[in-house]
């Protein structure tokens, strides 16, 4: 049964909503019911948030894609009207060097070329191997332990941890400092000089095994920057944080779809069937892209703000406001998705934006996709008995972080 066939959709929306819009509890795996209303009612609206400004919350799927590609809309976060997701990232704006995340063409683009190359189809592709084998060691470690297990400590989280720390070339044992950092980095509701501390933290680990690099270069992506470092293609500032950036990036969103995508499988048996029984690659690959549709974590909106005045939908959005894209509400906008509050791996669901859209849009896809393919084509055929050792409603979901998840997922076989 779909956990969304009780979840309130349409409801009386305050004058100016105060966004995050908060989700039912009842529903935990689908969009706020507020924002549902919104898209159906005031597709393209003004919000309230955290320091009281008020920018636009863009929530149909046709929408986002016209904006995201338009370049009067822009990632630039020194704009005064950008607007920040909380008190940590406005303080650290006007310090935080111009990368990939906050710069529009052309430095965007030439950011973005300088490290391209190793997240590329063709070279992730090469790592499915490692991938599997990293898989096939933590399940079979799984099998001889304890039952019922955290399916976030024991699977969830060291996979993506592996796999990012390899890619990059940062050495595993040195993963608890990485988890724990990013998630406090995080995390909306941690002080700002808390998260000071933490980033600069991050930023010297970083820059210490960078300088290891260029003086002793291996086949990783630090290694490769370090060569752009000294070309002068880059610089040593940007290779750090942009290191950051991935090492983050790279194994929190991941270790959350393999939770909740999971959760979310073993809340539709049908699906999981579909799922466990095939043999199919290209089954497991659209079960990816539909599960990353349906749950769309990223649960605190793409950020933007524009440059010149734009007319939409009816509205003007003026230069100098800021746009809030909701990617939950455009993965579920019915307009897009036939039926879309239903999950269905056979769906054709690769024109989703779990991964933002446009020129901006997440660096590491493939390798977020190629990951859960692993994971997902390997965890429920060799543990076809997987179910929830706890009722959903006793799991505590995460609402704090930029991504939405469980702290912990007790499963047993």
């Amino acid at each position: 049964m779909s956990d969304t066939l009780s979840c309130p959709v349409s409801g009386a929306a305050e004058s100016l909503p105060e966004y995050p819009l908060q989700r039912a509890a009842e529903c935990p795996l689908a969009p706020a019911p507020a924002v549902q209303e919104l898209r159906a009612a005031k597709p393209i609206t003004k919000v309230r948030i955290w320091n009281g400004s008020t920018p636009w919350l863009v929530t149909r799927h046709a929408d986002q894609r016209t904006l995201l590609t338009d370049p009067r809309v822009s990632d630039d976060d020194l704009d005064p009207g950008f607007p920040y997701v909380n008190a940590h990232r406005a303080e650290i704006a006007p310090v935080t060097p111009r990368l990939i995340t906050n710069t529009d063409a052309p430095e965007h683009t030439r950011l973005r070329r300088t490290v391209n190359g190793p997240f590329v189809v063709k070279r992730i592709e090469k790592a499915r191997p490692a991938i599997q084998k990293i898989v096939d060691d933590l399940i079979d470690t799984m099998l001889d332990g304890p039952n019922p297990v955290d399916l976030l400590t024991a699977l969830a989280l060291p996979v993506p941890s592996l796999v990012i720390a390899e890619l990059l070339g940062v050495p595993y044992k040195d993963h608890d400092f990485f988890q724990s950092s990013s998630s406090l980095v995080l995390d909306s509701t941690a002080p700002p000089e808390k998260a000071r501390e933490v980033s600069g933290a991050l930023s010297a680990y970083l820059d210490n095994l960078l300088g290891e690099k260029m003086t002793d270069p291996g086949e990783d992506v630090l290694s490769e920057m370090g060569g752009r470092v000294k070309a002068g293609e880059m610089t040593r500032t940007e290779a750090v944080h942009m290191g950051v950036a991935m090492l983050i990036a790279g194994h929190e969103t991941t270790a959350t779809m393999i939770s909740l995508g999971t959760l979310a499988l073993l809340q539709h048996p049908d699906q999981l069937a579909v799922v466990r029984e095939t043999e199919d690659p290209k089954v497991i690959a659209n079960a990816v892209d539909e599960v990353l549709r349906y749950l769309s974590i990223v649960q605190t909106g793409v950020r933007r703000v524009v440059k010149e005045d734009i007319e939409i939908g009816g509205v003007v959005i003026r230069a100098g406001e800021g746009i809030i894209f909701d990617l939950h509400a455009a993965n579920w906008d019915p307009e897009a998705f036939p039926e879309a509050d239903r999950l269905d791996v056979r769906r054709p669901a690769r024109t989703h934006q779990a991964f933002g859209y446009g020129p901006h849009q997440c660096l590491g896809q493939n390798l977020a996709r190629l990951e859960l393919q692993v994971v997902y084509g390997t965890l429920y055929r060799r543990i076809p008995t997987l179910r929830l050792a706890a009722g959903i409603e006793e799991l505590e979901f995460d609402h704090t972080g930029t991504t939405y998840g469980v702290h912990s997922l007790p499963v047993a076989w």
